[in-house]
């Protein structure tokens, strides 16, 4: 049996994933996808950030100043990060980012592509999740 590691919740702390947007996601025209996937993928870096920081997946419970900056679209690839900004007792704040770091390029052949440098940010957001009260805190 695992003991759960917790090393702490600390202001600065990142998550980053990176994961290929499947064409199956196309939700529109152009092959967009739509904006809940970047939610998504903001609750799968931040359920990650409270496994690392307080050993349970923890719930989100808000978001706010969601932007929606640039397309996302079937065939990039993207990289999601978690910045912690704010700990609380139970509550942890973070800044999320979406970027995409990759791009079919079709004009040039069916499977081409380009490496973005600089990344397009396409969504950006603040969240909140809360997770269980520490032994220590009782």
């Amino acid at each position: 049996m695992t003991t759960p590691q917790t090393t702490g919740a600390t202001v600065g702390r990142t998550v980053t994933h990176r994961r290929y947007v499947p064409y199956s996601h196309a939700h529109y025209a152009g092959n967009l996808v739509d904006g809940a996937y970047s939610l998504a993928a903001f609750g799968d870096v931040a359920t990650e950030m409270c496994i690392v920081t307080d050993g349970d997946e923890g719930l989100f419970a808000s978001y706010s100043d969601v932007q929606f900056r640039a397309p996302v679209r079937a065939g990039d690839v993207i990289e999601i990060e978690a910045r912690l900004v704010r700990v609380g007792t139970r509550s942890r704040e973070m800044d999320f980012e979406v970027r995409v770091v990759g791009r079919g390029a079709p004009e040039r052949g069916e499977s081409s592509a380009d490496v973005l440098d600089p990344p397009l940010v396409a969504t950006t957001a603040r969240g909140v999740v809360v997770v269980p009260p520490s032994p220590t805190d009782s």
